[in-house]
Parts: structure tokens; C-alpha cells; sequence
């Protein structure tokens, strides 16, 4: 008796040990997976292939009240919400990334409550900061991105470009496709330019990409030459300006434009809680976002070159609004008046990336009196991008170059060590990352330590 109960035990424990450490729940599902492979998944298990055939054909030309009202479709839809493809995300250029998409809305289309002024980012969350992309265009181009404040930012960028085959190819490429002009009354191809557009970003390391797109400038030449970058007269600027809302609403129906937006709306929405504005002070991710919508219907850009402030914007207004000219102010000032966005420029411009200090700082530490001074900075070491907006939260000097010095600004002081970076800065922030997946190894651990003690009582 003592030994079958010793086998059940051990098949037991035999389960649990599988499934923490191939970071399955119990119920099979691996998560977070990418939407291919959680609609693979899905494909294998019948009743939940059946439930996302069924949903689909609710979805299909009824919106979501109706397909409510209809038991069969709520019974599919709360099914799929314990399967995998629920929490499946897409990455970012990968290989089957429409497919990724396509699944990914068939299921979350169908969770809103209609039409809602932002919607989740189907892609995975960024880890990445901008320090790594610093690091990159070091080794890269030999210099950093802010090297040499009275030179050219923005030539510069092209001319580490030029010294990249691919960045080189592909810059030219785009370049040549958005200025041939097609006839008299037609300027250019304009789906064959975002497509060049959208192949450059998308197969360009950053370190390059970001240099073009957010390079300082102290004068308006190199501010011009900035706001040239995408060739606006072709990707950006039209006839007439369409309204905001019908911009958006286009954007929305093509899958690839529509994921490209949520993902700005997560990275770049302006956050209370936060040093920088930006959600987990992450400047990264807004960067990132905002270089993917480059090349769709939704495309941003400088909206002209004054070295004053920095100002973008998607081609649209809010003339002819309506009753709905307040939410199209609102969409719109999430471009313009953007403080995560702006800050996120600048930094880049500046060279700098900001920190994040612990929720617990440990007690302060005295330190000896210093017996000499630090000699003073040379008058060419000033930030080029300090003549702009004074509302943008100032940003620490190089810690790594100059020392552990904080600026001496009045505003908020963002110079932490790197060590000291937290992913629980916004409580309130829904992260993707599987909770239970970190503390597999420690559970496995904890139950076969405990096995011989069960064996011994059992034994007794």
C-alpha cells in the first residue's frame, strides 16, 4: 500500500515538475506566446479550433452588441479567454507578422466595447533602452550621437548611413522612389514610397535609423534637413488635410497601420507617474513606435523646421469635427503636445537616456570633502539642444563620461545608476510577461528538496 501511494506521489510530482519547467499552466497553454503559434496550439486542441471558428464567423459584418445577443457567440468568446491566443502577442518585423496581426484582432476586436480612443499594443513589450542604442552607434559609426555640439547632427547621421551597405542601399532606395515624379499632376507614387519607407525602418538597425530621424539641431539648415528625412513631399504632405478622426478610422481598417498606432498609443502615452512622461520611462519604446507608423496612412513628422521647439505631427486637422472635435483635439495633441515624445527626441539628440532610482533608496552615504575642484567644462560642451522647449524635463549629462555629477537644473534631476532600473515603476501598467514563468526554477527546487521528507513520512 505504502509503495503504490509512493508511485501516485511520484507521477505527481513527475506533472508538476514538466509543466513549471516547460512554463506551461495547467491547462497546457505555454504563455506569452506570439499569435501563430498560440493559433497552432488552439488548431490542436478541438474545442478550442471549433470556438474560434464559431467567433469568427460572429465577428464577420456585425458589431459587437450583436454578437453578444447571440449565446452561442458569447460561449466561443469566454472559451477563447482561458486558451492562448488570448494573451498572445506579435513581434516586430517577424516573419509572419500579418498573419500575427490578423489573429491577433480576430480575437480582440471582438473584447471592445466598439470603437475605443486607444486600444493595447499587440506587440510585445520593449526591454531595450536607449543607452543600448548609444553603445551600438559607438561601435558602429566610432562616434556618439552627440559627439561634437557645433557639428551637423543630422549630416552626420547620413554620412555614418553612407558608410552602412544596407543602411546606404536602402536610404537610396526610398529616396529615389519618393522623388520620381509620375506625370504632371501626379508628384509621386506614394504607396510605392511608404513601402520603401516602411523596409528602410523595418531592416535598419536603429542606431542609424534613430540618427536620421531625431538628430539635434542649433540652426534651421539642420533642422531642415531633419524634417526632410522621410521625404515629406511624397510620404506626408498632400493636397488637403483630412480630419484627424477619418485619418484614424482609415488607419484602423488596414491591420499593419492599426497595430503600428496601438503601439505608439501604449509606449508614448503621457504618464503622471513617471520622471520622464513616458510609460516605464522607457524612451526606447516610444521612439521605436514612433519610427513604425513611418509609411502608413497615420505617418508623422516634423511639422517644420524651427529650432525653437519640437513639434510633430500626422498630415490632419480637426476642421469639420463637429460634435467630435474635442476627441480629435485630443488625438491630436497626443502628437503635438506630446511631453513623453518630446523629451524622448530630445534625449536621443542629447546623448542621453534616463535611469530609474529604487522604490526603497538605501540611506544617503557621506562622503570625504573633496580637496580639489573639477575643472570647468569647455564653452564647446554645451547641449545643442538646449534652445529648446524650456516644459521639457532636462536630462542628466553622460554619468559614464563626466562622473557621477547632477545637472544643476531646477527641474527634476533623472541621473540613476543602471543598476537601480525597476519594472514595477507603474503599478497600475499591464505587462505581458508571464508572473508565474520567474519562479519555476525556485518551485522545482522547493518540491524535490521536499521529496524526501514526503517519502520518510510516508514510509513511517
Amino acid at each position: 500500500m505504502i509503495l503504490a501511494n509512493v508511485f501516485c506521489i511520484l507521477l505527481f510530482l513527475d506533472k508538476i515538475l514538466h509543466s513549471l519547467a516547460s512554463g506551461q499552466d495547467p491547462h497546457g497553454w505555454r504563455t506569452p506566446v506570439d499569435c501563430v503559434r498560440a493559433n497552432e496550439l488552439c488548431a490542436a486542441e478541438s474545442s478550442c479550433s471549433s470556438r474560434y471558428r464559431t467567433l469568427r464567423q460572429c465577428l464577420a459584418g456585425r458589431d459587437r452588441n450583436t454578437m453578444l445577443a447571440n449565446k452561442e457567440c458569447q460561449a466561443a468568446l469566454e472559451v477563447l479567454q482561458e486558451s492562448p491566443l488570448y494573451d498572445c502577442r506579435c513581434k516586430r518585423g517577424m516573419k509572419k507578422e500579418l498573419q500575427c496581426l490578423q489573429i491577433y484582432w480576430s480575437i480582440h476586436l471582438g473584447l471592445t466595447e466598439g470603437e475605443e480612443f486607444y486600444e493595447a499594443s499587440p506587440y510585445e513589450p520593449v526591454t531595450s533602452r536607449l543607452s543600448d542604442i548609444f553603445r551600438l552607434a559607438s561601435i558602429f559609426s566610432g562616434m556618439d550621437p552627440a559627439t561634437n555640439s557645433k557639428s551637423n547632427h543630422c549630416l552626420d547621421a547620413a554620412k555614418a548611413c553612407n558608410l552602412n551597405d544596407n543602411c546606404k542601399r536602402l536610404r537610396s532606395a526610398y529616396i529615389s522612389t519618393c522623388s520620381k515624379e509620375i506625370s504632371a499632376t501626379e508628384h509621386c507614387n506614394r504607396r510605392k514610397c511608404h513601402k520603401a519607407l516602411r523596409q528602410f525602418f523595418d531592416r535598419v538597425p536603429s542606431e542609424y535609423t534613430y540618427r536620421l530621424l531625431f538628430c539635434s539641431c542649433r540652426d534651421q539648415a539642420c533642422a531642415e534637413r531633419r524634417r526632410q528625412t522621410i521625404v515629406p513631399s511624397c510620404s506626408y504632405e498632400d493636397k488637403e488635410k483630412p480630419n484627424c478622426l477619418d485619418l484614424r478610422n482609415m488607419c484602423r481598417t488596414d491591420h499593419f497601420c492599426r497595430s503600428r498606432l496601438a503601439d505608439f498609443h501604449t509606449n508614448c502615452q503621457v504618464s503622471f507617474q513617471s520622471l520622464t512622461s513616458c510609460p516605464g520611462d522607457n524612451y526606447q519604446a516610444c521612439l521605436g513606435s514612433y519610427a513604425g507608423m513611418i509609411g502608413f496612412d497615420m505617418t508623422p513628422n516634423y511639422i517644420d523646421s524651427s529650432i525653437a521647439s519640437i513639434t510633430v505631427s500626422p498630415w490632419c486637422s480637426c476642421r469639420g469635427s463637429g460634435n467630435m472635435e474635442e476627441e480629435c483635439e485630443k488625438f491630436l495633441r497626443d502628437f503635438t503636445e506630446n511631453p513623453c515624445l518630446r523629451n524622448a527626441i530630445q534625449a536621443f539628440g542629447n546623448g542621453t537616456d534616463v535611469n530609474l532610482s529604487p522604490k526603497n533608496p538605501s540611506l544617503p552615504v557621506t562622503l570625504p570633502p573633496k580637496t580639489e575642484k573639477s575643472p570647468p567644462l569647455p564653452d564647446d560642451i554645451n547641449d545643442s539642444n538646449t534652445i529648446y522647449d524650456t516644459s521639457v524635463i532636462t536630462t542628466c549629462t553622460s554619468v559614464q563620461e563626466h562622473g557621477p555629477k547632477l545637472n544643476k537644473s531646477k527641474e527634476h534631476s533623472l541621473c540613476f545608476s543602471e543598476t537601480q532600473l525597476t519594472t514595477d515603476i507603474m503599478p497600475d501598467q499591464k505587462t505581458f510577461v508571464d508572473q508565474k514563468a520567474s519562479g519555476s526554477r525556485h518551485s522545482a527546487r522547493g518540491i524535490l528538496s521536499a521529496l524526501p521528507f514526503l517519502l520518510v513520512k510516508l514510509a513511517l
